[in-house]
């Protein structure tokens, strides 16, 4: 649990040493997927979206997965790192998609993930889990190959559904 900390900590200082010297763009952003790490989990959180120019745009998010795990129901916090990537030049219609590399960790788990998100709005990925500790949960063990399928909403789209 303290490499858990710390590692959440180091990230923490890395994106603020970052974004102290630029000039970003915040956006608030709800999410809700499914993730499957040996298990099937609904998550349901929120990210902030940090963007200076959209070549290069970085999210942070924190969310809960739930689902049924032998029988029984069960929580776990998960937080995520996601760097999107696009640097296609002269497009007529802003960049449609981005290579996503990130990383998230839950109190059970942490997995470096790739892969693609459309608009940075819908993401699909896959990575692999490694245990931190005990790695179980109700006596199943999450660890091996972790896939995401996540829809990320802005908030600025939700409140101008209802004006």
């Amino acid at each position: 649990m303290m490499n858990f900390r710390l590692a959440i900590t180091a990230l923490f200082v890395f994106f603020l040493g970052t974004f102290s010297n630029a000039q970003y763009t915040m956006h608030k952003m709800i999410s809700a997927g499914y993730v499957y790490q040996n298990q099937s989990f609904g998550e349901v959180g929120g990210k902030l979206l940090f963007l200076k120019n959209d070549d290069v745009i970085y999210r942070l998010g924190g969310s809960a997965l739930m689902g049924s795990t032998n029988s029984k129901f069960a929580i776990m916090p998960k937080l995520q790192v996601d760097v999107l990537l696009n640097f296609q030049k002269d497009v007529d219609f802003y960049h449609s998609y981005y290579f996503l590399v990130g990383a998230e960790g839950t109190n059970k788990y942490l997995a470096p993930k790739v892969g693609v998100t459309l608009f940075g709005i819908l993401d699909l990925t896959g990575g692999y889990a490694f245990p931190i500790g005990n790695a179980e949960l109700n006596g199943k063990q999450l660890k091996g190959i972790n896939v995401n399928f996540t829809l990320n909403i802005p908030t600025v789209f939700i409140h101008d559904m209802f004006k």
